[in-house]
């Protein structure tokens, strides 16, 4: 745990961050702010490019298809520092 923030009260688990991945830019403001590690960037794989709507194709070329990924997830505590960071409005948090 890089950080510390009272606002995450929730269990870990209990919540979990989705990613739009139509909206995400890769930008890492997530990656950056979350106290527990539950992001990182990565490339988005070439099987899900095709279902992403045509300006998010565009997007996604023009950032090397890098975006966040949710690789610990479990980790969450919903203290949504992730969802104010994010400057595409990409990441929402849902009860599991």
């Amino acid at each position: 745990m890089a950080k510390s923030d009272d606002r995450c009260k929730q269990e870990p688990g209990a919540f979990t961050p989705v990613i739009d991945r139509a909206r995400c830019e890769g930008k890492a403001d997530c990656v950056v702010i979350c106290p527990y590690d539950v992001f990182e960037l990565g490339t988005v794989p070439a099987a899900d490019r095709a279902a992403l709507p045509f300006m998010a194709k565009v997007k996604g070329t023009l950032h090397g298809w890098k975006q966040a990924f949710a690789v610990n997830a479990d980790a969450c505590r919903a203290c949504g520092l992730c969802v104010e960071a994010c400057p595409e409005k990409a990441i929402k948090l849902a009860r599991r």
